[in-house]
């Protein structure tokens, strides 16, 4: 925007000693507040600014006005998540000062520092003098990192949430971490290409409760009482589910690390035609986790509240969700079984935990036909799914038109892990997250998020996320120097053609 100086700014001269004594106080008011001051009294209004804040926490900016700018002033926050802007404008009036910038105490939900943008040390921009030009900065200023990278990620290793020999314990992102680390994956190797995100706000219960009842999510955070006397609970009856003290806080902090990759790629969508793909790499995973509570190693739905998220914050009414994990993400094929926007579509072993996922569960009522299960039959391997994802997943994408794709990505399919029976190897998870990128690009602008599911063998796991992030950023696969074809046998290639013909008629592909 651009204000030309008012008349009345211009006529104001002499050395009377009126005006000397505003100049003296013009003075001390600068040097109170780091910013200029012109000769004309204050008016508040209110500005909204698109500021490096997600979409849902664009800040509201009091605006000083006079009758032209006298610039953009930044203000260090009281909390350290970056600067505040004010921008000031002069106007004719006697309005006093009366307030002060409400943006201050507002946190992105991804941690970027607002520093970036408007009133950052990149970005700042100040006015040429009294009347000179003052433009916003673009979303390009305002996301510097994320305009540049090819991959964002987040982690969340939930520490305190472990049992000792259990399968699903805390060694398990630390190992995909150091993973990444040896092959030269992350942002100090790579620079702006990947991106971590800092410190992240946890998910509120109200963020929870669009996919869980409230009653689950509440009894969940008094049971921690117990859990820290007891060092360790079950919270699934008989189940294999367990929670510690620190269960309730850190699968808080998984799913908002969800919730900020969507902010990340959706702000990256919008100053870029090739935003980052983005992985959430956390723990307690979230597939089996149904409304009324959790199952299967899943303490809340991570990928289920991201995708409400989506909606109700960004406005992406399509969601498609593929879940690769060898088991059927039961909790969000029962989250959206009615809801016609967001297509859940899972791939898993036939007759696998937790036994759901059956070929003709399609949906009911409304949602009918956007729920698509193709159990695969024990020893489906890097050939059935590459046919899968040509004949079932592609086209189904192609015809639900979605606004953004959300992956389970679970990695005990792998032909090493211990708690299934499928042949997937290294290059087959290089595969589709290869494919599954290139779909988002042509259907919905490249807005992309993986979340972690499952995986148990913490090599096979380890390597085949890295090797995701290789397929991510468009870069050769390394699975050959992991991956043993000698231990691989014969796929049961005439089942695969069966089931897949069977969904293709039932969804009419």
């Amino acid at each position: 925007m651009e204000l030309l100086p008012s008349p009345r700014a211009t006529a104001l001269a002499g050395s009377s000693p009126p005006l000397r004594r505003r100049r003296r106080r013009r003075r001390r008011l600068r040097s109170r507040f780091r910013f200029p001051f012109s000769a004309c009294a204050w008016a508040i209004a209110r500005l909204h600014v698109f500021t490096a804040t997600p979409l849902a926490d664009r800040s509201i900016v009091s605006v000083l006005l006079l009758s032209s700018i006298s610039g953009i002033v930044s203000h260090p926050r009281a909390d350290g998540g970056g600067t505040a802007c004010l921008v000031c404008v002069r106007v004719s009036g006697n309005a006093a000062l009366r307030g002060w910038n409400r943006a201050r105490g507002l946190q992105s939900r991804a941690g970027f520092r607002l520093g970036a943008g408007l009133g950052g040390a990149r970005g700042r921009r100040r006015s040429p003098g009294i009347g000179g030009p003052v433009r916003c900065s673009s979303e390009a200023e305002r996301h510097p990192r994320l305009a540049a990278a090819r991959v964002v990620y987040g982690v969340a290793p939930a520490m305190g949430h472990n049992q000792e020999s259990h399968p699903e314990s805390h060694f398990r992102v630390p190992a995909i971490v150091t993973a990444l680390q040896k092959m030269e994956l992350t942002p100090k190797v790579r620079g702006d290409q990947i991106v971590e995100l800092p410190t992240v706000k946890p998910a509120s219960v109200d963020d929870l409760v669009h996919v869980h009842t409230r009653a689950y999510v509440l009894g969940l955070e008094k049971a921690m009482d117990k859990a820290s006397e007891k060092g360790i609970i079950y919270i699934e009856g008989s189940g294999p589910t367990y929670a510690t003290a620190t269960t309730f806080q850190e699968s808080l902090v998984a799913a908002g690390v969800g919730m900020a990759l969507v902010d990340s790629v959706v702000d990256a969508s919008r100053i870029t035609q090739n935003p980052p793909t983005a992985f959430a790499l956390i723990r307690p995973p979230g597939h089996h986790a149904i409304p009324k509570g959790p199952m299967g190693f899943c303490v809340f739905g991570n990928i289920a509240i991201a995708a409400r998220y989506a909606q109700r914050v960004h406005g992406l009414k399509r969601v498609f969700i593929i879940d690769f994990d060898v088991h059927h993400g039961n909790g969000t094929n029962d989250a959206f079984y009615d809801d016609p926007d967001i297509f859940f579509l899972s791939t898993h072993q036939d007759g696998s935990y937790p036994g759901t996922g059956k070929i003709d569960e399609i949906g009911v009522a409304d949602g009918e036909g956007t729920t698509l299960n193709l159990p695969l039959p024990g020893g489906s391997g890097d050939i059935a799914m590459r046919t899968v994802f040509d004949e079932i997943i592609a086209p189904c994408a192609q015809r639900f038109k979605p606004d953004i794709i959300l992956v389970s990505a679970g990695y005990d399919a792998h032909v090493l892990d211990p708690l299934a029976s499928l042949q997937f190897t290294t290059g087959t998870y290089y595969a589709l997250a290869s494919n599954i990128k290139q779909l988002a690009e042509e259907l919905c602008g490249g807005r992309c998020i993986f979340f972690l599911e499952g995986g148990y063998n913490l090599q096979s796991l380890s390597y085949s996320v890295a090797d995701s992030f290789r397929a991510f950023l468009g870069e050769p696969s390394l699975a050959s120097k992991f991956d043993d074809p000698a231990i691989l046998y014969e796929e049961p290639l005439a089942k695969v053609k069966q089931a897949i013909q069977r969904a293709k008629h039932l969804h009419s592909l």
